[in-house]
């Protein structure tokens, strides 16, 4: 192993690999800003690229590229809520709230660091453990991802006001039935179509996304015309734009969210097909519930730690999916899928040789991830200053750009003006939701996870020969079932308990 590690340092460390980094974070971070393009389009644009070069030299580039998309991916989310990538859906509930409080460069700057970290902490766990970690992932079935993600949709808890459980719940439920519009991949049936060839593949999520969060901001802000007195606290605000100083309190307070966000998400990369979307919503979800009741009111209002954990959580995934990868030749995500098709085209099988076969590709690629942090943090934290301006542009040149770029962004990638037409039909539902005070992200959550859910409870059914016997008679299964049940019944039922013990002890007082 060691002198695995040495080798894939000096392939690492080779100017030509160096620069690769570099290049590939720098067009990674620049993909990512522009809402609509992800990480999957910018792999895709750097293959033929990467033919001319050693397969070490591609897989570094292609890498850069992943976890700098990812990384630049959250500032469309904070600046102006446009989330494009589906891993930084998360990041917008409380960076954007944050910069229209006027802390565009804080959240910012918390964004940087926590994806710096969470990247750092992942890149050594994949160091240390990626081969005894494909042995664990090898263990999951369709019945454990099933229950992992009715463990992820009970994170919905984590998005609802006080006394707005109910409507998060419906909004779910809602995500979960758009998710089944489109084709049943296993047995090819139609469904929910209404006769219209457009809605063979299903909806995109990036149209679903850029609809009920950049495209309905942009309506709502239309509806809603400032006043002057908001027009003045926005100019104050202006000023603090550029400010990314933390205060020694607030690196206290994010300093054990990045730690646990970082295991969680890494663990959950790990996970075949789960991927950085999970890991940032149950991050969110997690630290949403130690919060404690006066910091849990923070979240979606502009908590740091809102902030903080899915940030944490996506870029440590990032990290996570190479290990299924690079060990087992699975694809963790659309992204990893696209570099497993690279690497194949290279003559190069990943798999449980790799490490054995090319212990050069296999240790270069995990350490030029830990560089690759370096360098994009060393990028992107002087720039701060001047993306947060995107803040200072006038609401009336800036609203406009936010509905150009919605619509431009969802566009390219179908290049089909039905989607236009559906993405604007949505967006007006969402803001008619909004002004009902239905939260957006439970539906974005219900539908992410809805296929991968329906797909492993038709794999579990199967091999169960139609039995629900599963959910029990699997230690593992059910012992996330558990958990989840935990997770979304315990908040609700702690109200009632704490009436009822404040209740007796009124009446042990009186009868004293």
């Amino acid at each position: 192993m060691l002198d695995g590690i040495f080798a894939g340092l000096g392939t690492a460390a080779q100017p030509v690999n160096l620069m690769m980094v570099a290049v590939g974070c720098f067009v990674g971070t620049f993909i990512g800003m522009l809402p609509g393009l992800g990480p999957i389009s910018a792999i895709a644009l750097m293959i033929p690229i990467t033919y001319g070069f050693d397969p070490a030299t591609g897989l570094i580039l292609m890498a850069g590229v992943y976890y700098g998309a990812i990384f630049g991916g959250s500032t469309s989310s904070i600046l102006i809520n446009a989330p494009g990538v589906a891993g930084t859906v998360a990041t917008a509930f409380d960076g954007y709230p944050m910069a229209k409080k006027g802390m565009a460069g804080k959240a910012l700057a918390i964004a940087a660091y926590s994806s710096f970290s969470g990247g750092t902490i992942a890149a050594v766990f994949l160091l240390v453990a990626a081969p005894s970690l494909a042995t664990v992932s090898l263990a999951f079935q369709s019945t454990d991802y099933f229950a992992l993600m009715v463990l992820g949709l009970t994170a919905v808890a984590a998005f609802a006001g006080k006394g707005n459980v109910i409507k998060a719940l419906l909004m779910t439920v809602l995500g979960l039935m758009l998710s089944t519009v489109g084709t049943d991949q296993t047995q090819g049936i139609q469904r929910f179509t209404f006769g219209l060839l457009d809605l063979i593949d299903g909806i995109s999520f990036l149209l679903l996304a850029m609809a009920t969060f950049a495209l309905s901001e942009a309506l709502m802000a239309i509806l809603r015309p400032k006043s002057d007195a908001d027009r003045r606290r926005e100019m104050e605000a202006q000023k603090n734009l550029g400010s990314m100083a933390l205060s020694r309190a607030e690196v206290k307070e994010i300093a054990p969210v990045v730690g646990r966000s970082s295991v969680l998400g890494f663990l959950v990369g790990v996970l075949p097909g789960a991927g950085a979307t999970i890991a940032s919503f149950l991050a969110y979800g997690m630290e949403q519930r130690l919060a404690g009741a006066k910091k849990g009111a923070e979240f979606g209002k502009g908590s740091i730690r809102g902030l903080s954990a899915p940030e944490t959580a996506n870029n440590a995934a990032c990290s996570g999916s190479f290990v299924p990868l690079l060990t087992l030749g699975i694809p963790g995500s659309g992204t990893t899928a696209i570099m497993l098709g690279a690497l194949i085209s290279y003559g190069i099988q990943p798999g449980p040789r790799l490490f054995i076969d090319n212990p050069e590709v296999f240790w270069s690629v995990i350490i030029s991830m830990y560089i690759g942090n370096v360098i994009l943090l060393i990028m992107n934290l002087p720039l701060i200053p001047y993306i947060a301006r995107i803040l200072a542009v006038p609401s009336t040149v800036l609203i406009p750009m936010i509905i150009f770029f919605s619509l431009i962004g969802v566009y390219f990638v179908s290049f089909n003006t039905f989607d236009i037409h559906l993405m604007v039909i949505f967006a007006v539902a969402a803001v008619g939701l909004r002004l009902l005070d239905f939260p957006m992200a439970p539906m974005l959550l219900g539908f992410i996870l809805g296929g991968m859910m329906e797909e492993n409870l038709r794999r579990a059914l199967i091999i169960n020969n139609d039995s629900w016997s599963f959910l029990w008679e699997r230690p593992l299964t059910l012992s996330i079932l558990v958990i989840a049940a935990l997770v979304l019944f315990v908040p609700m039922i702690t109200p009632y308990f704490t009436r009822l013990l404040a209740k007796r002890r009124e009446a042990a007082g009186e009868g004293g």
